[in-house]
């Protein structure tokens, strides 16, 4: 069996309930859709699923001019920011956009999002169209606060096939292989890996699977759950040094820390062919797609998933990224604002149409019933590969700075950006993360 709690950092894909995908992280923006002065507002995020939903909510304004829904889009990062200010003035959209975990428990404990749990009662419909397991992440206290829209996340190591053939190298199953290619793309003349530093959030994908490919899923599950100490755990220090000996070995592109993941320069070094590797949430194969069609479309794009580290004790078929993007309905909103936003739950999302485009754009929605629609599907190799990497998981592990409080996972964020620059060390970092436990 798998883990399945909401703030642990184990929330965990069954092996025989979950498909796979994209999030929207997102490129730039806002832009948006015109409602009237009491329509619902919904704010999403640029980047893979943008058209997908803009052409969601064109429909249901079309088809309900009573019921109009105004869409803003922005970016990842800007995004983020400005929701918890707003939430947290009451001044949210109708529609909130999250990932579950501590953060949608601060709205909870806030009293910013309405409890779905009647709505979901009442409408089987809504509940059965949903993977169980992603459905579950929605739920604090044993009530529904949030509901998936989207497609579920894990995160994958890319890699350039055509520079790996250049230097006759295989994609690293282990650690050890990982550090022996660094010297062998820098002697090419190739970054070894591309990352997004300036936005801080992808130096956490390298931290979260190394101590889960050292430690397993109890580590942060213990973090998670606010256990005195819990950062002290040797698994931690190593991946954080392991993390300065990538640094130190040169194993990222040069500049790394004013690469911004938001335009989605980091994919581009990858392939442009200037960088080996990235690792990166499932979501980046829609904007490749997109930007770099021929480089897709002929096999140069491999992914694989994380290496093993030699003596670890989590299991190599675990995987960490994001369950689904989920949307809560802001408590501060209008009797009308909450009437249109539940109608537009109910039977505007997942369509058949959306459900399609979705899959179209290089994404596994997560509904239920569409192994047809995936295999009919010219990206097939890769949903396959996604669906699997989450339907055989023994442990999904929830994105860190989702799963912990707003202060703890900021704290982490600027913290692992001062381990990447080589400012702190391991023993610093968690000396100042242990005392956000609790907080």
């Amino acid at each position: 069996m798998v883990k399945l709690t909401l703030r642990s950092a184990a929330i965990a894909v069954t092996a025989a309930a979950v498909s796979i995908s994209l999030a929207a992280c997102g490129s730039s923006g806002p832009a948006s859709s015109a409602g009237n002065a009491d329509s619902a507002t919904m704010w999403g995020l640029t980047g893979g699923n943008q058209p997908v939903l803009q052409k969601s909510i064109d429909a249901w304004n079309k088809a309900h001019p009573d019921e109009t829904v105004k869409l803003d889009f922005f970016a990842n990062d800007a995004y983020k920011t400005k929701v918890r200010t707003a939430v947290g003035a009451g001044q949210g959209p109708t529609f909130i956009y999250g990932w579950g975990g501590g953060v949608l428990k601060s709205y909870v404990d806030a009293g910013q999002v309405a409890d779905l749990s009647d709505f979901v009662a009442s409408n089987p419909d809504v509940k059965n169209r949903y993977l169980p397991s992603v459905l579950k992440n929605g739920v604090i206290a044993g009530k529904t606060y949030a509901l998936p829209n989207n497609n579920v996340q894990p995160v994958v190591l890319y890699y350039n096939k055509e520079v790996f053939d250049k230097i006759g190298a295989q994609a690293p199953k282990t650690w050890d292989e990982l550090m022996a290619l660094v010297p062998k793309f820098k002697a090419a003349g190739i970054a070894p890996f591309s990352l997004g530093g300036q936005s801080k959030w992808p130096d956490l994908m390298w931290l979260e699977y190394l101590v889960e490919r050292i430690g397993g899923p109890d580590v942060f599950a213990n973090i998670a759950a606010n256990k005195p100490g819990a950062w002290s755990d040797p698994a931690v220090k190593e991946a954080l040094s392991k993390i300065q000996d990538l640094v130190d070995a040169g194993g990222f592109a040069n500049g790394f820390s004013s690469i911004a993941a938001d335009s989605n320069a980091d994919q581009a070094l990858l392939y442009t062919g200037k960088a080996a590797m990235i690792l990166q949430g499932g979501w980046i194969y829609q904007s490749m797609k997109k930007d770099a069609a021929d480089f897709v479309k002929n096999g140069k794009l491999g992914y694989v998933t994380f290496p093993t580290v030699s003596g670890g004790k989590g299991d190599p078929a675990n995987v960490v990224g994001n369950p689904s993007n989920f949307w809560s309905i802001s408590s501060k909103a209008t009797d009308s604002q909450k009437k249109a936003a539940l109608d537009y739950v109910k039977s505007g999302m997942f369509t058949d149409a959306d459900t399609q485009a979705l899959i179209d754009s290089g994404a596994v929605p997560v509904t239920t019933g569409i192994e047809s629609k995936l295999a009919a599907s010219p990206d097939k190799d890769f949903l396959s590969y996604v669906y699997g990497m989450a339907k055989n998981a023994p442990s999904f592990t929830l994105s860190w700075d989702q799963a912990l409080s707003p202060a703890q996972g900021d704290a982490m964020l600027a913290n692992l950006d001062q381990i990447f620059l080589k400012k702190i060390s391991p023993d610093q970092f968690v000396s100042t993360m242990n005392a956000t436990i609790g907080k």
